[in-house]
């Protein structure tokens, strides 16, 4: 089992989390699951990013992300090395500790507009 640290968001969660996931389990799924209500305006299919986090730990233990996520990912507010979009990371075994940024774009109710 994996540990998560989420670090505190002014919104999300002030005081920050510690979670308890399961390998397997997609870490948007692990942080709604805790009632941090992330948001994934697209339903977790890889369409928007409104999910972005930065892993500012554990991030080598992630999967590589698949194209699709890394032209997502150029879209999104805050874009650092070690970004990725939560719906698409599968957690692993390894702690991590994650920052959802502050701000973030949602790419499929601005394409409406």
């Amino acid at each position: 089992m994996a540990q998560i640290i989420v670090l505190p968001h002014e919104e999300l969660c002030p005081d920050g989390a510690l979670i308890d996931a399961q390998p397997g389990q997609s870490l948007c799924d692990a942080l709604l699951a805790k009632g941090i209500m992330i948001e994934h305006a697209c339903e977790k299919s890889c369409a928007c990013t409104t999910c972005h986090v930065v892993v500012r730990e554990g991030f080598a233990s992630l999967e590589s992300p698949e194209e699709l996520e890394e032209d997502l990912l150029d879209k999104a507010w805050g874009l650092e090395p070690t970004s990725r979009l939560s719906c698409q990371v599968t957690l692993g075994s390894e702690d991590l500790v994650v920052e959802i940024p502050k701000y973030t774009v949602n790419m499929v109710s601005e394409a409406k507009h």
